[in-house]
């Protein structure tokens, strides 16, 4: 029977690519340092072999990873990003390995302990090593062959690495499918869009890289001939067009998962739409997925990315027709604002058609008129949209509730829509038609943004903070032309305002250092795409949350069981029937104790959609407040109320509380699976409520499930204790300690379970000593010590965002520039920390925005903006009883 790989070969031709014709010389200079790595929790042990390899006549160190068993395998090839090396995607080659695939990693050329020069993904030198890696991986016996020479092989990297699985697809027919991540379709066209020359990421490009002498001749010459006149010339062009993947569009007809990022002013979402155009041209199969983050920070959604990538992989390398590989579009978007930290709650969108950036236009009438505007002399100071490699501190300013953007009276020209009458999803690429005039004959350099006014029309938001840059010749100006406007998904309320903002500069950009006044006049309406056919998932919950335990059911049972004596339940409180849970003057002696209390005068309220954290150190008194509240153990004295109903042993109200309170008792001669099986029967509850096989695989025990619980560690004891609290779904999730035995990627996507869940209108309490967690994921918090309330209240009000904000910077500042900052207005001190690496400022007036602006133009190198206190500082001066 053919196979799919063989399908598409036949059906779809290719070049063949220089490199697999002529097979690159390949020598093995270093091999050894085998390295076993027993991966936890019954995965099949992962071997890694370190070696230095001379594919293209460069020593390039790579590792090569593998697991268990002795049969034919698929080969990942997995690239870095720019800057990086190897040792960055060791995580996901050893979890591909343990998947049944033979992986290998390698730092390009000038990276890591690789020789050479930098040569951005040269066809004759980089693209030549991976064609070089491939001929390598054929003479494996342990690598599937599709014929002599020629290994089943896909290959996947972020940025820099995603570009070279493209380039390597178009110039290497070996290769079989590919899943290129956050990266550039044309590299002319990311750094010089519309002929503007996007200055800031082309100096972190050169510093990240080590500086212009770490490249090639002709990269360094072109950078520093284009940095100094500020503006691209042909040849630098040509140089950058040649070494991208558009350069061999025709040749790319491989499956090609297309993953890029929201958040990216280096590679935006235009990007990821040229390879959609030309690589579904050709023929192949195409998905695309906006994940939120980018290279301008935010979340990168590594587990739920690599996992889609493994599943491309799994159809197209190992031809496992039945797996599901996604939609052929897929958004990740925003569901509302985390109060702790101002990260975004989402949930994906998706259509089965790739919907483009220009699908579903809906026209929104602007201002009319000319706005008139200068271009001040050396363009300064610069407007402000995004500032590269501040990622984490616009994070930051979100938790504030401030914006970064900034424009400069005089500098730029404003329209405004009409309130909007209804909400509009914007998802793809803004454009209007505007007519532009400059003084004296010279280009005008515009940069177009649409923000988001508030309906009071004091507050404006940047979606992204993207902003798209224009360069409008002479020839042009003086009739009507389209301005495509950067391409975002993003929903503007009923009520609000659409905002198009034309401005003579940008921090990020060059322009013109010649003054100049630009007239631009509307020539119509903004078009906005709504992508019609892109629809919103319902508020689904993650992996984790397919069902929550009932356990207070089993419990009840015991308890009856036992024939104890219990008092009479009072009587519903009618006020409280929404209230999730109200505890009111709540004591627990310690047994045998007259007065040492473990719990006293406990008294707080949680309301629907929190996420409440309870906090406190060894002794407070939290799990006894939890084993009370699930009627485990009954209090002294107080109330417990739930959704209006008085908390006793067995009380019917309990079946709507979830909990993890205490590992779960297994019968260890039993497998994983059956004692999830029998709890369920216990339950009474039917078969279908439980979604048992979901929590299997949210476990993630793979064949463990089939031994017996005696044999499981306690990391896969844990697993298999919350697999079995999450059958169900209650209203009222109590967690203690539930992240005990769980690696970092599941921390993670146990606090994105807990946001979403309490998104939905459900109620999550969570005991944790992760103070990180709790500070990422709660939105409200009560702080315990000896047994007694100490706080609380709102994450924000209890860590206090104050006045002190921490300016994080690349380089040390010297006293000198501090005083400067000091002397700001507005600033009432700063102070150099971490040895002269950052500013402690105290703001006396000033926004932080205003001290983001006014620290770029001292040229403070800063990486990160935010407020000095921490929950972890106030935690500790709350038990203390000290000062911050």
């Amino acid at each position: 029977m053919e196979t799919p790989t063989a399908r598409w070969r036949r059906l779809l031709p290719r070049t063949r690519g220089r490199w697999a014709a002529a097979g690159a010389a390949l020598a093995v200079l270093v091999g050894g340092g085998t390295w076993t790595a027993v991966a936890d929790d019954g995965s099949p042990a992962v071997q890694r072999e370190d070696r230095t390899l001379r594919p293209g006549g460069v020593e390039i160190d790579t590792s090569y990873f593998t697991a268990g068993g002795s049969g034919k395998r698929p080969a990942v090839l997995i690239g870095h990003g720019f800057g990086g090396s190897k040792n960055d995607v060791r995580a996901q080659a050893e979890k591909l390995a343990a998947d049944g695939y033979a992986v290998l990693t390698w730092s390009a050329r000038g990276f890591g302990k690789s020789g050479g020069a930098i040569s951005l993904n040269d066809p004759e030198a980089e693209v030549k090593d991976v064609s070089g890696l491939i001929d390598w991986l054929a003479t494996r016996p342990e690598v599937e062959l599709d014929g002599k020479g020629d290994p089943r092989v896909g290959l996947t990297g972020a940025s820099y690495g995603g570009a070279v699985s493209l380039l390597a697809a178009g110039y290497d027919e070996r290769v079989d499918a590919i899943a290129p991540v956050i990266t550039y379709w044309n590299l002319a066209d990311a750094l010089f869009p519309d002929g503007v020359f996007k200055k800031l990421w082309a100096g972190i490009f050169v510093t990240s890289g080590g500086g212009c002498e770490k490249f090639e001749k002709r990269l360094c010459e072109m950078y520093e001939r284009v940095a100094v006149s500020g503006k691209p010339d042909p040849a630098a062009i040509e140089l950058l067009t040649e070494r991208s993947p558009s350069a061999v569009a025709d040749r790319i007809k491989v499956p090609s998962l297309i993953l890029q990022g929201q958040s990216d002013s280096l590679f935006p979402l235009g990007q990821a739409d040229a390879m959609q155009k030309a690589i579904s041209a050709n023929g192949a199969p195409v998905s695309v997925d906006w994940i939120s983050g980018g290279h301008d920070g935010g979340d990168n959604e590594t587990p739920r990315v690599e996992g889609r990538v493994g599943a491309w992989f799994d159809r197209y390398l190992k031809e496992e027709t039945g797996t599901d590989t996604g939609p052929a579009f897929r958004v990740t978007r925003t569901g509302g604002i985390d109060s702790t930290d101002g990260a975004a709650l989402r949930r994906g969108a998706s259509s089965d058609t790739y919907p483009g950036l220009r699908s579903g236009g809906r026209e929104i009438a602007l201002d009319e008129g000319t706005k008139t505007f200068r271009n001040p002399a050396g363009s300064a100071p610069p407007a402000i949209s995004a500032v590269p490699g501040l990622g984490g501190g616009i994070s930051q300013l979100s938790s504030l509730g401030v914006g970064l953007s900034l424009d400069f009276p005089g500098q730029f020209g404003r329209f405004d829509s009409a309130p909007l009458d209804t909400s509009v999803r914007v998802t793809g690429t803004p454009t209007v038609r505007v007519t532009v005039k400059a003084t004296e004959g010279r280009d005008a350099v515009l940069f177009g943004k649409v923000y988001d006014v508030s309906p009071d029309g004091r507050q404006q938001r940047l979606p992204a903070q993207l902003v798209a840059p224009y360069r409008i010749t002479p020839d042009q100006q003086g009739k009507p032309i389209e301005l495509a406007l950067p391409a975002v998904d993003h929903e503007f309320d009923a009520g609000h305002r659409m905002r198009l903002v034309l401005s003579a500069t940008d921090l990020g950009y060059a322009s013109p250092a010649e003054p100049a006044t630009y007239a631009v006049t509307l020539d119509g309406p903004l078009t906005a795409p709504t992508a019609p056919a892109v629809k919103t998932a319902a508020a689904a919950l993650p992996w984790w949350t397919w069902g929550l335990p009932a356990a207070a059911l089993v419990i009840a049972a015991a308890l009856l069981l036992t024939a104890r004596r219990r008092t009479a339940t009072p009587a519903p409180d009618p006020a409280l029937t929404d209230v999730p849970l109200q505890i009111t003057g709540l004591s627990k002696k310690y047994a045998k104790s007259v007065d040492r209390y473990a719990v006293r005068e406990l008294s707080f309220r949680v309301e629907k959609g929190q996420v409440l954290g309870l906090l406190g150190p060894n002794g407070a008194g939290k799990t006894t407040t939890l084993r009370m509240l699930m009627g485990l153990i009954t209090p002294d004295e107080g109330e417990i109320r739930v959704f209006g109903q008085a908390i006793r042993p067995g009380a019917p109200v309990l079946s709507r509380v979830g909990a993890f309170v205490e590992g779960a008792g297994f019968l260890p001669h039993l497998s994983g699976r059956a004692n999830l099986d029998l709890y369920w029967q216990a339950t009474g509850r039917p078969a279908e409520d439980a979604h048992i096989d979901e929590a299997l695989e949210i476990a993630g025990l793979g064949d463990a499930l089939a031994r017996a619980v005696r044999t499981y560690s306690q990391g896969m004891r844990q697993r298999l204790a919350i697999a079995q609290a999450m059958l169900g779904m209650p209203d009222l999730l109590i967690l203690d300690e539930p992240t005990n035995g769980l690696d970092p990627p599941q921390i993670r996507e146990m606090r994105d379970v807990m946001i979403r869940y309490a998104a939905g209108g459900r109620t999550v309490i969570v005991s944790s000593h992760l103070l990180s967690e709790v500070e990422q994921s709660c939105t409200h918090l009560v702080v315990m010590d000896r047994g007694r309330l100490v706080q609380a209240g709102p994450v924000a009000e209890i860590t206090g965002s104050g006045d002190m904000i921490l300016v994080t910077t690349a380089e040390e500042v010297s006293e000198p520039l501090a005083e400067k900052v000091a002397a700001l207005p507005g600033v009432g001190s700063a102070v150099r920390t971490d040895g002269g690496r950052g500013l402690l400022v105290r703001l006396d007036g000033a926004t932080t925005s205003r001290l983001v602006a006014d620290l770029v133009r001292l040229d403070v190198p800063v990486t990160g903006v935010g407020p000095h206190r921490r929950l972890e500082d106030a935690f500790l001066t709350l038990i203390s009883g000290g000062t911050a």
